[in-house]
């Protein structure tokens, strides 16, 4: 606490203030002190501490002592800290608090959140060192000890401290809109290259269609399949098809017709997240909420579409193919944890191209009808055959 001084709280021409955090205590190494509860505010040149009740009584702290900073986090009964580890005072300083400390660190407690923020920023500022390329003009402001017989002398130098930091506030608040305006106009850049990128597609589907040249059929239709998976070239919206039944049935039959293919080449079932992670990149800037994708979904068994939902006994919800036979799944899984000797679900999803969420459903179903049986340890979970079935 002896390289702290008093001061007025007023900013120097060439400082600006970075972070300020309130419900903030100030340690002399483990000792407590009387600054139990203050703003604690990070400029570019220095640390200032701020009475929360007596605004004339603000300490402050140069940057350039700083040797480093630790990180305390907190406890049960314990708000988090940064050590702030210092140099040794230098002869000839402001007058402060305390005259003589036996610690070389002080720590700074922060009882109303914010230490994370706080941290970052004052690890930077030490880093960059900006009080070196804008050296403070005109000397010191520091200010003698405040007491009840001078706070009125206090007050005319006080208010020009507030008025700093506002300003310094609006200028960091004109920069943030800024940056803001400037993101949104990138933003509207990546929308309009986006649609050109999906037209670009749909182009190069059309050529390869009436393409001549050594391309096998089948290589076409791959590929084609793939260029327009880019992009739906009229997405049902609430703007086209209006609100209610008439929206959530449209859009079920474009899903289904987007998505029945898909899903019959990656075995019958896809995962709800994956589909609305494929449909909205499918849809371009028209992007669908999870709740419209839901009931478009559940619609799909009563409109007699290919494809319906379904969702199993743990909760995980697939699209289906209406063609898939399920009997003919838990065969077809039994028979290959017969062939393997035993199978995880990783393992399975592996061999059949599957994601390992699905891929753990098909062992799960199988198990349910008596095809396979399970082995759960500390090393994960394990599915054998059946061998009360087979061999008794």
């Amino acid at each position: 606490m002896d390289r702290f001084s008093w001061c007025d709280g007023s900013l120097f021409p060439d400082e600006h203030l970075v972070e300020q955090q309130g419900g903030v205590a100030v340690y002399d190494g483990h000792d407590k002190t009387p600054f139990i509860s203050g703003f604690l505010m990070l400029t570019t040149h220095r640390l200032m501490w701020r009475d929360q009740k007596n605004r004339n009584c603000v300490i402050t702290l140069p940057l350039s002592i700083v040797s480093g900073l630790d990180e305390q986090p907190s406890g049960f009964t314990k708000s988090a800290k940064i050590v702030v580890h210092l140099q040794p005072a230098t002869p000839g300083q402001p007058p402060g608090p305390v005259t003589h400390s036996a610690h070389s660190f002080i720590r700074l407690s922060f009882r109303e959140l914010g230490q994370q923020e706080f941290y970052r920023s004052f690890k930077e500022e030490v880093k960059k060192k900006r009080w070196e390329s804008q050296a403070p003009q005109g000397g010191s402001n520091s200010a003698p000890a405040p007491s009840t017989s001078n706070a009125q002398g206090l007050l005319p130098r006080q208010r020009p401290g507030i008025v700093g930091i506002e300003r310094s506030l609006q200028a960091k608040n004109k920069e943030t809109n800024k940056n803001i305006s400037q993101a949104f106009h990138d933003l509207r850049n990546l929308m309009e290259k986006a649609k050109e990128m999906v037209n670009l597609s749909k182009t190069i589907a059309t050529k390869i269609k009436e393409k001549q040249g050594d391309i096998t059929e089948d290589e076409t239709v791959k590929f084609k399949s793939y260029l327009l998976s880019m992009g739906i070239s009229n997405p049902v919206t609430r703007e086209t098809h209006g609100e209610g039944d008439k929206y959530y049935s449209e859009l079920a039959r474009q899903l289904s017709t987007l998505l029945t293919k898909p899903i019959e080449d990656s075995g019958g079932m896809m995962t709800l997240t994956d589909v609305y992670c494929r449909v909205n990149r499918a849809r371009g800037m028209e992007l669908l909420s999870p709740e419209d994708l839901l009931h478009a979904c559940e619609l799909m068994e009563f409109l007699r579409l290919p494809i319906k939902l379904r969702t199993f006994d743990s909760g995980v919800s697939v699209l289906q193919a209406q063609s898939q036979n399920e009997e003919e799944l838990i065969t077809e899984t039994s028979d290959m944890v017969q062939k393997q000797g035993h199978l995880t679900s990783e393992q399975l999803a592996q061999l059949l191209g599957l994601s390992v969420v699905l891929a753990k459903e098909r062992l799960l179903m199988a198990e349910k009808m008596g095809g396979v049986c399970r082995d759960e340890t500390v090393e994960g979970l394990n599915f054998y055959p059946n061998r009360f079935l087979t061999e008794i």
